[in-house]
């Protein structure tokens, strides 16, 4: 996926990037490809590739929620910052915190939010289940299978909050057994399924409130 091609795709989500916010995503993608010389961040290297398949995929979101009527906003394993790093520069008047694990990734995400110079987001190393905030979105990409992660984000969702697991396809992972249990003790509110433009890989996003 070109620039261009980005641009196109996130008209049809009704979101538009002004130059600045382009030209931090291309600053945001040198410095991916710079500390993942260092350390082990994505497999997706090639420009169009990551363009696609973590730019273009973390904004995706926007197809579950108007992120402009959200104030706080949780990204559980943020690992090389997907969705987080990217959903601050669509919207920066998010107040984000990116959680992970690995203190080397967190430095990393750090780094990243002083070179771009963003405002209201910090990267903490804990782990999701130790992490006590409350926030109006908290959302996952591609972390663990369902049944797990709620054990790491469902409590940081606020009482009117909202939960988004960005995955690929759920239906193995969102069987009916599975789903059964979920369902004793969360809210499914919807599971949105679309394919990714060029590839048509498969993506979902499940929505979920506590009870």
């Amino acid at each position: 996926m070109t620039k261009e091609e980005l641009i196109e795709e996130l008209s049809k989500m009704n979101l538009i990037l002004s130059e600045e916010q382009l030209e931090k995503l291309d600053k945001f993608y040198e410095l991916l490809i710079e500390w993942n010389n260092k350390i082990n961040l994505t497999r997706i290297t090639e420009k169009e590739e990551v363009y696609l398949k973590h730019f273009y995929d973390s904004l995706t979101i926007v197809k579950a929620i108007d992120l402009n009527k959200v104030n706080t906003l949780c990204d559980v394993g943020s690992g090389a910052g997907f969705p987080g790093i990217v959903l601050k520069i669509a919207f920066p008047h998010l107040k984000i915190t990116l959680i992970d694990s690995l203190l080397k990734r967190v430095n990393y995400l750090n780094t990243i939010i002083k070179e771009l110079e963003l405002e209201d987001i910090e990267a903490i190393h804990i782990r999701g289940e130790e992490h006590q905030e409350k926030y109006d979105v908290v959302t996952s990409r591609a972390v663990a299978n369902i049944e797990k992660l709620v054990n790491y984000t469902m409590h940081l969702v606020d009482k009117n909050g909202l939960f988004i697991a960005m995955k690929g396809n759920i239906e193995e992972e969102l069987n009916k057994e599975v789903r059964k249990k979920l369902e004793r003790k969360y809210k499914i509110v919807d599971i949105i399924t679309f394919q990714l433009p060029k590839e048509a890989s498969k993506r979902s996003l499940v929505l979920m409130k506590n009870m």
